[in-house]
């Protein structure tokens, strides 16, 4: 699940301008037609350990809507390198699926291409309405006061996990609840080849998503009421800095995690390299790493003081994945039935356990297979204490562009250059000045 997933939810590496001209999906070679309403063609972002783990998910699913509707599904599943610029492409030329999974931070960036059927009243209810899902999957639909752009699909949030022999063998009896605690367990762990914290500092989608949390938790918002790019913010810059000191400064994470760009730290993790990782849902990849469920245990992300919740102690941004369908699919009824269908009570139970996420839709929440430790961690977090990243159409710029910001201020830490206030925020400035003139 998530270890092609790294890059994944959210991770955007091209500019989103051509985007406005979009026409939509539904291709004379993809599925849908006027002469074949008995057939829909889904692009499914990969979810699994490899795209043949997601193939055997989801092909029994599929047959299943088949027998149920006599509506056959194309599936092809795309890494999530190839993903977004295969959805641009579509968007421009039409030769598109029907229905398609998106990251959904990448959501009001592609609503702003106008290419995506929203999901008004009338849609949410041929698929039982729009009070089946959860308000924070919701809140990652599109942009605030327009039409979501998709559904909710599998849901995610960060949690920080910690290797229990590690913080046992440091005389550590409880994961940390504060950043000053993580600092002080982490410096009490950092000897002797191993390190208190992992991190993918060229990981651009996990830059992003830390400095979105650090940043909500000094009270940086990233950008104004009315959309424009604010990364200079005394608040943002001293958000930034304290992530990136936790290599700089307090030297709990191993320089050479600033070239880390893909799941090594959770490999790390896995090898008894790393006591603690903050991650989304990584219960299933850790056993896919060969991690056994008595050796890790799972807690709340840090917050400044107290108890993770709103405001300041926002401790994880809202992951998942979204399901769009292209507004000039000529086959909507039957994508729309798609849809209904995969996020049924029965569905989402059913892949959000293959999956280790946790389904967005509430009926399905209460199933005895969400109710686990580490679930139930995710539950509360998703229902307490995550917020959704800007929704505006610069979104995927922002990931980009202050990501980069984030991993060229990484690699000044490993280097041994000094990261300070100056230094940051003249990555920032930098980052800005690449935003889209408004």
């Amino acid at each position: 699940m998530r270890s092609i997933r790294a890059a994944a939810v959210g991770a955007v590496t091209m500019s989103l301008a051509l985007a406005a001209s979009a026409c939509g999906g539904g291709s004379s070679t993809g599925g849908g037609s006027n002469d074949s309403p008995k057939t829909l063609t889904y692009w499914a972002s990969n979810q699994g350990a490899s795209i043949e783990v997601d193939k055997k998910v989801l092909q029994p699913e599929l047959d299943k809507f088949e027998k149920q509707t006599g509506i056959k599904v194309k599936l092809e599943v795309v890494p999530w390198s190839d993903l977004l610029n295969r959805i641009l492409t579509a968007t421009t030329s039409g030769q598109g699926p029907d229905v398609l999974n998106i990251g959904n931070t990448w959501s009001a960036s592609l609503q702003a291409t106008g290419a995506l059927l929203p999901w008004d009243a009338e849609n949410f209810g041929k698929i039982g309405g729009k009070d089946r899902f959860v308000d924070s999957a919701l809140g990652s639909t599109g942009a605030q006061g327009k039409d979501p752009a998709a559904v909710p699909l599998y849901s995610m949030a960060y949690a920080l996990y910690y290797n229990k022999k590690m913080f046992a063998d440091a005389g550590l009896s409880k994961p940390p609840a504060t950043w000053d605690e993580l600092i002080a367990d982490g410096k009490k762990i950092s000897t002797g080849g191993k390190w208190g914290l992992g991190a993918e500092g060229s990981n651009l989608s996990e830059n992003i998503h830390h400095a979105f949390v650090f940043g909500k938790q000094h009270g940086a918002d990233f950008f104004t009421s009315d959309g424009k790019p604010d990364f200079t913010s005394e608040k943002a810059v001293a958000a930034i800095k304290q992530y990136v000191d936790l290599m700089a400064t307090d030297k709990i994470i191993a320089p050479g995690n600033a070239e880390y760009a893909q799941n090594q730290s959770l490999s790390d993790f896995a090898k008894g390299k790393t006591a603690m990782v903050l991650w989304q849902t990584a219960s299933a990849t850790l056993k896919n790493l060969g991690m056994k469920d008595d050796d890790w245990g799972v807690a709340p992300v840090p917050v400044p003081s107290g108890t993770p919740g709103t405001g300041t102690n926002v401790n994880s941004m809202v992951a998942g994945i979204n399901l769009a369908v292209f507004k000039n699919t000529r086959n909507r009824d039957g994508a729309t039935k798609f849809v209904k269908f995969m996020t049924s009570d029965d569905e989402q139970k059913l892949l959000n356990t293959a999956y280790g996420s946790i389904p967005p839709v509430r009926s399905a929440q209460s199933d005895a297979a969400f109710n686990s430790p580490a679930t139930t961690v995710l539950k509360d977090t998703l229902a307490k204490s995550a917020a959704a990243l800007p929704q505006v159409a610069d979104e995927s710029q922002f990931e980009t562009t202050v990501g980069t910001a984030v991993k060229e201020l990484f690699a000044d830490a490993a280097a041994g250059r000094p990261v300070t206030t100056a230094s940051v925020k003249a990555k920032l400035e930098k980052a800005q000045q690449q935003m889209p003139a408004k």
